[in-house]
């Protein structure tokens, strides 16, 4: 809660909850206006929300053909975020293919409802996959804010390297770095447990929301994905599973319940600093 006193009068604020959708789907291999179509059908039926979260790659699949798919942050699929999030007032993110300077990105973008955007390019490329042979790895991180929240976006494999997720005083008051950690991914069945056991730690060390969404369906490469998507409170327990079934979810969290938690228990406070170094 929120207390102001303007010298006369005490007045109290419940502080503002947060509505996140997540939307874990099939998708169609390669097919740009397929998957925007189908996706826009699943996001204009979610009404209230305050997010809308879509899988890695949600326009295409997650595939190593980006010299023929990839888009300039002008094209098709940004400009849509952009009309569906201002008609719908509500905030798009997901990951995309996108060329720029005649570099490829996995690129998760943060379209906002007045037009404004941030992006995060996706630091660890998948390697088995051959990610790292078509696309250019990023390097900075991106710290979005909503409805007074601070939210650490991130995609797939990042899951597996808690250092780059790792919570930190983010100024002299001692407050977090963030609040809320999204993933989007496309993260194949194989790997379940690994992916649904990594969320949970993810939320428990950086005493934080997580939210991890995952498609379903297979894909041309005949990888097999169950989804999972989940929504995991700061105490790593599972406020939402989602297991192998096609589904539009929003969930409400709660600031003053991780505020009192973080008070109650500041774990973090006592983590080790470091420095992260660009590797040669």
């Amino acid at each position: 809660m929120i207390f102001q006193f303007d010298g006369m009068h005490l007045y109290f604020y419940p502080m503002p909850n947060l509505n996140i959708t997540t939307i874990q789907t099939p998708l169609f291999w390669e097919d740009k206006a397929a998957n925007l179509a189908m996706l826009e059908q699943k996001i204009l039926t979610a009404p209230g929300s305050s997010i809308v979260v879509l899988p890695e790659m949600f326009s295409t699949g997650f595939s190593m053909k980006p010299e023929w798919l990839a888009e300039p942050m002008d094209g098709t699929t940004v400009l849509w975020m952009e009309q569906l999030a201002a008609q719908q007032n509500i905030i798009i993110t997901g990951s995309l293919m996108v060329v720029e300077d005649h570099k490829f990105y996995n690129r998760m973008v943060w379209i906002l409802p007045n037009g404004q955007l941030g992006f995060y390019d996706k630091r660890h490329l998948f390697a088995y996959g051959d990610e790292d042979a078509h696309y250019t790895r990023g390097n900075k991180k991106l710290l979005a804010q909503a409805n007074g929240w601070k939210l650490n976006l991130q995609v797939c494999y990042d899951l597996r390297f808690p250092v780059w997720s790792r919570q930190t005083p983010a100024t002299t008051d001692d407050s977090t770095l963030y609040d809320v950690l999204i993933y989007v991914a496309n993260w194949p069945e194989r790997r379940s447990h690994a992916w649904r056991t990594l969320l949970q730690a993810r939320a428990i060390e950086n005493q934080c929301y997580v939210v991890g969404v995952n498609r379903i369906g297979e894909d041309a490469m005949g990888l097999k994905y169950i989804g999972d998507t989940m929504v995991i409170d700061p105490l790593g327990a599972k406020l939402y599973h989602a297991e192998n079934r096609e589904e539009i979810h929003t969930t409400t969290l709660d600031k003053a319940a991780l505020n009192a938690l973080r008070t109650k228990l500041p774990f973090w406070k006592d983590g080790d600093g470091f420095e992260i170094v660009e590797s040669v």
